[in-house]
């Protein structure tokens, strides 16, 4: 199966999924759309017992499109209603999986690329990654489950800090809050990587899938309604005049005028 944004390659019992579109992997309809469509591959597949999730280039994922949502015009609450809805779809299946998905983030993740971070049962970051929620910069809020799982990881106060200020996190900062599992050597990413995938490849696949059962239950298994909130805010914050104007501010690089509305 050819995809024009991603890559998603076998490796005995290991898939590995690249986000693939230069420089930045910004996220786009297609892209969300055939990240569902690998991740439901990989949902589907009994060999897969467990899911890489990388970046081809310097980034990971530089979060939503935003020369895209501008394109949109004023379809752009339609826009986001349509990518989030395979975004979330992709991200129900990580979740759901019986395999574990490990992130190996290969440079920023920022916006909905810092969401899919946070989805991911084990993360390991090359050093010179980093991280921030991105969303409210653009006047927009955040998506891709990060207001389930962000929280869970690394608590209310850190998770409003993040959210609301924008702040970057160094990968060794997201190592001490709880973002990731592991910080590694830029030259070791994929090597350390490839070492735990097949760690957790050869472990008893359906204890681990039940151990990612229980902890989804732990925080209420809301996942799902958590999203489809997420997609509705998304959407209303995209026709306030603020979300307009966040993002044109990003297309023309210059900092948003903000009018509280």
């Amino acid at each position: 199966m050819g995809h024009q944004t991603l890559d998603l390659r076998r490796d005995g019992a290991i898939a590995r999924i690249t986000l693939d579109r230069p420089p930045a992997n910004a996220l786009d309809l297609t892209m969300a759309r055939e990240l569902a469509e690998v991740a439901l591959v990989c949902d589907e597949d009994p060999e897969v017992r467990v899911v890489v999730l990388t970046g081809r280039g310097k980034a990971f994922c530089a979060g939503g499109d935003l020369a895209s949502f501008g394109a949109a015009g004023e379809r752009v609450p339609t826009l986001l209603k349509e990518l989030t809805a395979s975004l979330h779809v992709a991200i129900a299946r990580f979740a759901r999986m019986r395999a574990p998905v490990i992130a190996a983030v290969n440079g920023v993740a920022a916006g909905a690329g810092f969401s899919l971070v946070t989805a991911c049962d084990l993360a390991v970051a090359a050093a010179s990654a980093r991280f921030t929620m991105a969303y409210t910069r653009a006047g927009l809020v955040p998506d891709g489950s990060s207001t389930f799982f962000l929280p869970r990881l690394i608590g209310l106060r850190r998770t409003q800090e993040l959210m609301i200020t924008n702040r970057m996190l160094s990968s060794a900062e997201a190592l001490e809050w709880g973002v990731l599992t592991r910080v590694v050597p830029d030259a070791e990413l994929e090597t350390t990587v490839d070492a735990l995938a097949r760690e957790v490849a050869a472990g008893p696949t359906g204890a681990l899938a039940s151990v990612k059962r229980l902890l989804l239950l732990s925080g209420g298994d809301r996942l799902e309604a958590q999203m489809e909130a997420e997609t509705r805010e998304i959407a209303d914050a995209a026709r306030r005049p603020d979300g307009r104007e966040g993002i044109a501010a990003f297309l023309e690089k210059r900092p948003p005028r903000f009018v509280g509305r």
